[in-house]
């Protein structure tokens, strides 16, 4: 199921962004103070004409609130995002498969609108599909069976009752493992548009409904490109190697590289 929005025209000046991604607290990231400062800071800059931000997915490289308890760090994060959403600024959180286990923290105590499924909605005058990437479809079969026990209730409960030393742990643990394998398959790779299973899931909406962009994370690619009748796929690349982002000023939808 998709959540839809129908957004009003862009003010004069102001730019819509786009990022996912960042992995904030990933093991294997040498200097975690530094790589979320540079994000920060990338935030910091564009908070003159961001009309909105859309964050969508893997922010975190882990998240998980406890009812008493939430991952330590981010603060430099968190802050800043509290400076865009009490200044006006809609910041929309898109939860991924490595931060899909927000509850009611974040929305409360930072402001963020937080998505669980795919957003529908219209940008000065054109149709935008959002999400993440993760397990949408058919295509993607392996991590569409890993969602089913990360978003089962029953399984979450049981996981909260660990103690957060070792849910903690074991999660950073498995992420770095992941990391690795993943970092070291053809998968990591561009597959081409037959093989790319949410380009195959964009082509099967295309074919009930028309949407001029498609934008994704998860893939750690970076592509903009034409697709189909009219439309643009967009792979939002990620903050671990490409420091990548997604502008919308209202005419085109640019992809961009922090230098």
């Amino acid at each position: 199921m998709c959540g839809v929005l129908d957004k009003k025209s862009l003010e004069k000046g102001k730019k819509i962004y786009f990022a996912s991604d960042v992995h904030l607290g990933a093991p294997s990231i040498k200097d975690g103070r530094k790589h979320e400062k540079i994000f920060v800071d990338w935030l910091d800059s564009i908070k003159t004409d961001v009309a909105e931000l859309y964050l969508l997915g893997d922010i975190f490289d882990f998240w998980f609130e406890y009812k008493h308890v939430v991952p330590r760090g981010y603060s430099r994060f968190l802050g800043k995002i509290c400076e865009f959403t009490d200044s006006g600024i809609p910041v929309h959180f898109f939860t991924g498969n490595h931060d899909v286990w927000v509850f009611d923290y974040l929305p409360k105590e930072t402001g963020m609108i937080v998505h669980h499924q795919p957003l529908k909605t219209k940008l000065n005058g054109k149709r935008f599909y959002l999400a993440h990437g993760d397990g949408l479809g058919p295509y993607d079969k392996n991590y569409n069976f890993l969602k089913k026990i990360f978003t089962n209730k029953i399984l979450q409960w049981m996981f909260a009752r660990l103690h957060p030393n070792f849910g903690v742990g074991f999660a950073r643990k498995w992420s770095k493992q992941s990391r690795l394998k993943n970092e070291n398959s053809d998968e990591a790779k561009f597959l081409g548009e037959e093989k790319e299973w949410l380009m195959l899931h964009a082509r099967d909406i295309l074919e009930k409904e028309h949407f001029d962009y498609f934008v994704f994370g998860h893939r750690h690619i970076a592509l903009n490109t034409k697709f189909k009748e009219n439309s643009h796929f967009i792979y939002l690349g990620d903050w671990v190697n490409h420091r990548s982002y997604g502008v919308w000023d209202g005419k085109k939808f640019e992809l961009k590289f922090l230098s």
